[in-house]
């Protein structure tokens, strides 16, 4: 019969899963998983939409005096 006593002693300290594959890039792996996720659920500026809508408006105006 085999021993698998020591079978967990080998594998103490070693990362198992996707961490192991990615090894020490795992971290920086989540770290920008974590910011482009905040970054994706921050509102956008009015500002900013404000200038879109100002953007718009012009396309529009400029595509219906080109089908004139």
């Amino acid at each position: 019969m085999t021993d698998n006593k020591g079978a967990g002693r080998r594998n103490k300290g070693k990362r198992t899963g996707a961490d192991g594959v990615l090894g020490s890039n795992s971290e920086i792996g989540r770290k920008l998983k974590q910011y482009y996720d905040e970054l994706v659920s921050d509102e956008i500026p009015d500002r900013f939409m404000h200038l879109l809508s100002q953007l718009e408006q012009k396309e529009a105006s400029k595509s219906a005096t080109e089908k004139e």
